[in-house]
């Protein structure tokens, strides 16, 4: 069983990062002294959960974290800086303070370094987050102590429901384009006009004609998706837009 270290201080430690051609090294105290910040721990930099769940969703939140008083967002892991670098890059998740503990000394403090020895990883970090306020654990979510990689109280929507339990999450928007529509150059600025973030894939780079024909059922661009529900084109998006202000 993990300690709860909810109102103790977080640990400090000398995170080393490496920032173009130089080494820099950052405390907990440059971290937390005086600030709010939101810290998730993991097993690894480029495993499939972080990967794919764990730093995309706190990465998206990020400025709802922000509007609720959070100044910071970071991410731990038993890695070294230059794998959390490439990582950080790879994920695009510039939301995210990337902090390298590579010889485990934050996750060791912290009581959370465990075995992956069976996967060839060593000592690595149990997943976990943590709210921590001018250095002090207010919140913690730690995993449940049992085999394999739970993931399922240490993720950003748990964190935010914490922290601000009405917050208003930003829409999932995901627009099919082409290049030289100018129906898809409208519904872009659109959603630009009010502030909506979306996710553009454009035909032949992205997605082909039969993939579009296969989610929306039709072959014209361009095709918006909203929250998981099919809008349609510019006009139809529009339409949507003044009903939902």
């Amino acid at each position: 069983m993990f300690e709860n270290r909810e109102g103790q201080q977080a640990p400090f430690v000398v995170f080393r990062t490496r920032r173009g051609h130089e080494w820099v090294d950052i405390t907990s105290d440059d971290i937390f002294k005086g600030k709010t910040v939101v810290v998730f721990s993991l097993p690894g930099a480029f495993t499939p959960t972080c990967s794919s769940s764990h730093v995309p969703r706190y990465n998206e939140l990020a400025p709802v974290f922000r509007k609720h008083g959070v100044d910071t967002i970071a991410c731990i892991s038993v890695n070294d800086t230059f794998v959390m670098n490439a990582w950080q890059a790879e994920q695009k998740a510039d939301e995210i303070l990337f902090l390298p503990d590579g010889n485990g000394e934050f996750t060791e403090e912290m009581g959370m370094l465990v075995d992956k020895d069976d996967l060839g990883f060593g000592q690595r970090s149990w997943r976990y987050s943590m709210l921590v306020k001018n250095g002090v654990i207010e919140k913690m979510f730690v995993e449940p102590d049992k085999p394999g990689d739970p993931f399922e109280v240490s993720d950003a929507d748990t964190m935010l429901a914490y922290i601000a339990p009405n917050a208003r999450k930003p829409l999932e928007v995901v627009i099919f384009t082409r290049e030289g529509c100018p129906y898809c150059v409208k519904a872009k600025g659109l959603l630009q006009d009010r502030d909506i973030p979306y996710e553009e894939l454009v035909l032949n780079r992205d997605y082909t004609g039969r993939a579009l024909r296969a989610v929306s059922g039709v072959d014209m661009v361009p095709q918006v998706f909203i929250d998981g529900e099919h809008i349609g084109g510019s006009d139809k998006l529009e339409a949507w837009l003044a009903q939902h202000n």
